[in-house]
């Protein structure tokens, strides 16, 4: 898992929706597109992030309209990582920000995301005996901690 990178595990559908995008039309792109989250920009500048989780506890928990525009419930300033880090650094950025979608951009443009279920999945490829050894450490850094 040390020298998997970043890129080799992104996915490089990224939506992309200007800030004044109201929420039900954000919604229907997600669900058009099967992804559970919408980088927002603003003059094509990415600014910020929402997510499915963001529809429930900023949207439907607090009964917002939805021709709000997406700029007033997005996550910002957006946390990215480069395309050349390793998955082990994605991991431990998401962790130590507590996000489980993390925008992957190279010269400052965004080319991918990576989530946590694409961490898992890459995790849990390969034989049971190469599973153990990440989780054991996994758990030995967790008891650092």
């Amino acid at each position: 898992m040390n020298s998997t990178f970043v890129s080799d595990v992104m996915n490089k559908d990224v939506l992309t929706l200007d800030k004044s995008t109201s929420l039900q039309e954000a919604a229907e792109h997600m669900k058009k597109l099967g992804v559970g989250c919408v980088i927002v920009t603003e003059n094509d500048k990415p600014i910020g992030i929402i997510t499915e989780r963001d529809f429930v506890t900023k949207i439907a928990a607090e009964g917002r309209p939805l021709f709000t525009e997406i700029k007033e419930v997005i996550s910002s300033p957006l946390i990215t990582i480069d395309s050349d880090e390793t998955i082990w650094e994605a991991s431990e950025l998401m962790k130590e920000k507590l996000i489980h979608k993390l925008p992957v951009k190279e010269n400052d443009e965004i080319v991918g995301i990576i989530t946590t279920s694409d961490i898992v999945r890459i995790s849990s490829v390969g034989s049971d005996s190469e599973m153990r050894r990440i989780c054991d450490q996994i758990l030995l850094r967790m008891k650092d901690e």
